[in-house]
């Protein structure tokens, strides 16, 4: 059933269904990346509605690796689009990581190379400071703030 679930969720993320993919949450879920921490249910959901949003109709996903049984599954998903902030063309590869409770996912952490996708959205700032921890923050506080601003948007 878990594997399902992972699947009716990036099937509905290749769709650029946002609703679709708050479905596939508990409502207690946690969601971890190398960007947002620890967010709730109403900002993850809130935060793919709104990548998908940015993305304009030109966002890809594709996924595949799928492993799993009814309390874990994993897979690999790639995403490529158009870093909204830099304009500059981006290939992410993501490793996730799914737990579930009553079919749906109470936990989601997904992890990047965060240097590598800095080179790409960021350019030459990503390529020289990728690596640090002080731009990986403030990537992280702009992101926040973008999100919650987001959230607050009628």
């Amino acid at each position: 059933m878990s594997r399902s679930t992972l699947e009716k969720f990036y099937s509905a993320f290749q769709s650029h269904d946002a609703s679709k993919m708050a479905e596939c949450y508990h409502q207690d879920v946690v969601f971890n990346d190398p960007v947002f921490k620890n967010l709730n249910h109403r900002e993850v959901t809130g935060m793919w509605e709104m990548l998908i949003d940015r993305s304009k109709g030109k966002l890809e996903i594709d996924f595949h690796s799928v492993v799993g049984d009814d309390e874990l599954a994993n897979c690999i998903w790639e995403a490529e689009y158009e870093f909204s902030k830099t304009g500059n063309s981006v290939h992410n590869i993501i490793h996730s990581t799914m737990e579930f409770k009553d079919g749906l996912i109470i936990k989601h952490t997904d992890d990047f190379n965060f240097w590598r996708w800095s080179k790409m959205a960021l350019g030459l700032t990503g390529t020289l400071l990728g690596w640090s921890p002080m731009l990986k923050n403030k990537v992280r506080k702009m992101a926040i703030a973008s999100l919650d601003k987001y959230l607050k948007s009628p």
